[in-house]
């Protein structure tokens, strides 16, 4: 167990350095593409070999704005951060009133870990899926969807949550917060970029001049540097350790002292992740990934190996998931859809009793 937690704290304080390097970084990186644009500008200006003079020029000159820009941009991604993660995940605030049986649940996770209660929320979809976001206390938030709620039982619920409060409590969250939102500046940049430069393909020839080809190089030697200042931002995620799910879900068994609940959680899960008009950044986030990111890296390890490790570690049998999971059959339509099923059920057979 000391080797346990030595390499948990080696986890945390990685993910803390990690976080540091990333914001430190940024500005640096934001620099040499201004310099790289500066360039641009300064050869298409036919000021020959005084191109690269004119980018150390500019850099000079503007570096207080340069950094004002991203000190701007920082506190914009700080205080508004949750507000964007809501608004790419289509997730809506929920409070005991809402949902008393799951607000119970998680509330009952954080006293018996003596951490305080993160904000709770919940996306309106048949996907099975999960995930923690925020960066401190304040903005700590557990957000689930529907269709995990009315697909799995009360305790693979529960191991779920206790999986995603691991991430919180392994700064997890925070790491890929940062990698999310703080960089999020150069990806509306580069696509802002890219736009124009479609846009100048098809305008009109100009009576003035010959052809739109200078205006149409510059914009898209632009917009490829902003793609490349882009792609560097990527490779932080790309970095990002699979392990973390492994630890995740180790977490979610030390908490529940459940582990077949656990594994049942993400074979209920497996093959029906993907929520509907979200973005790869959210996927990233949540307790499962199937499709790997930009098609090319995967973002969490297979969901098969990740049940093996738990049976293999716990030694608990591989459990069989058999018949309809509980309250699959109800549409969304049905406002009896949006309560807990579980708390439907244990009503039902009261009644019947």
């Amino acid at each position: 167990m000391a080797g346990a937690g030595t390499g948990l704290n080696t986890h945390i304080w990685n993910n803390n350095i990690r976080s540091v390097m990333l914001l430190i970084a940024y500005p640096f990186l934001i620099m040499a593409m201004v310099w790289a644009v500066a360039l641009v500008v300064g050869v298409s200006a036919e000021l020959g070999g005084d191109g690269v003079s004119f980018a150390h020029n500019i850099i000079i000159e503007f570096w207080p704005a340069i950094i004002s820009v991203v000190a701007v941009w920082f506190m914009v991604a700080w205080l508004f951060h949750t507000k964007l993660v809501r608004r790419l995940a289509h997730s809506h605030p929920v409070t005991r009133q809402d949902e008393p049986e799951l607000y119970n649940l998680l509330e009952n996770l954080c006293i018996s870990r003596g951490m305080p209660m993160p904000k709770l929320e919940i996306v309106e979809t048949h996907a099975r899926n999960a995930f923690a976001s925020g960066i401190d206390q304040k903005s700590f938030s557990v957000t689930v969807t529907r269709g995990l709620l009315n697909s799995l039982q009360k305790d693979e619920v529960e191991a779920v949550l206790a999986h995603e409060l691991t991430h919180i409590e392994n700064r997890d969250v925070r790491l890929l917060i940062v990698c999310i939102i703080f960089t999020g500046m150069i990806g509306f940049a580069a696509q802002l970029a890219w736009s124009n430069a479609r846009y100048s393909m098809f305008m009109p020839r100009n009576r003035n001049n010959r052809s739109n080809g200078g205006a149409l190089l510059f914009m898209t030697t632009v917009a490829l540097i902003l793609w490349v200042g882009y792609m560097a931002t990527l490779f932080m995620r790309f970095a990002l350790s699979r392990r973390r799910e492994y630890m995740a879900d180790a977490g979610a068994v030390e908490k529940t002292k459940d582990p077949e609940a656990m594994m049942r959680a993400l074979l209920r899960i497996a093959g029906r992740e993907r929520i509907p008009g979200t973005t790869d950044d959210i996927a990233m986030m949540c307790i499962e990934n199937s499709k790997p990111f930009f098609g090319m890296f995967a973002t969490h390890p297979p969901i098969d190996e990740r049940i093996k490790a738990i049976s293999q570690v716990t030694g608990t049998p591989i459990p069989e998931i058999r018949g309809r999971p509980v309250g699959e059959e109800r549409s969304f339509k049905d406002p009896q859809a949006k309560k807990n099923p579980w708390l439907i059920r244990e009503r039902g057979m009261r009644k019947r009793l």
